[in-house]
């Protein structure tokens, strides 16, 4: 069993999965703030493009992931990344994350109708009966975004992983899980009106 490769589309974004077509674009809007500088957050430096992409292959071909370009569909150009990780089918819980966006189009519509093209194929065509997101403790612009979402925290998960500055990440993990969804889907629905 794998995730189905699909491409999800609303009114301002459209979420294609990601492939060689779209690296020029994607190094682009990683430049645009520098992501790869921060702290808090795993962005890859445009010269390791090429791993992001082989990486998010093996994880579509093993059933694990899929990895999304983030289109702005006003301009027509790609604004930034995210992902379906860790499906787990038999228990029916799958995590989105591994989200960046160029500081364009960060606290726009973009991030928010994303997750909520992601939670409905999730909820709604995958079957799932959780979604999970998990952040740096020190992320507190992704925090309050997840709480914005809708979902609830959980608890925190110490000395997590470690960052690529060797920094030991304590990371909190949120969920909405299915008897949430349709309260969810009304609020950001609200969001996006």
């Amino acid at each position: 069993m794998g995730i189905e490769s699909v491409t999800l589309e609303g009114r301002f974004v459209r979420l294609e999965p990601l492939s060689k077509v779209h690296i020029g674009d994607l190094c682009r809007a990683i430049s645009d703030g520098e992501l790869w500088k921060l702290l808090v957050a795993i962005v890859p430096h445009p010269d390791n493009i090429d791993k992001f992409l082989s990486d998010a292959h093996d994880a579509y071909e093993t059933g694990s992931g899929l990895t999304f370009a983030t289109i702005d569909k006003s301009a027509n150009r790609v604004a930034g990344s995210t992902s379906f990780l860790r499906a787990d089918f038999s228990n029916k819980r799958i995590e989105i994350g591994f989200t960046f966006l160029g500081k364009t189009w960060q606290k726009t519509r973009i991030n928010t109708e994303s997750k909520f093209l992601m939670l409905s194929h999730a909820f709604e065509t995958m079957g799932f009966n959780r979604v999970e997101f998990r952040t740096d403790y020190l992320n507190s612009t992704s925090r309050r975004a997840i709480l914005r979402l809708g979902a609830k925290e959980e608890g925190l998960l110490r000395n997590h992983m470690v960052m690529p500055n060797g920094r030991v990440r304590d990371s909190v993990i949120y969920s909405v899980i299915r008897n949430e969804w349709p309260g969810v889907r009304l609020h950001l629905s609200s969001k996006l009106a």
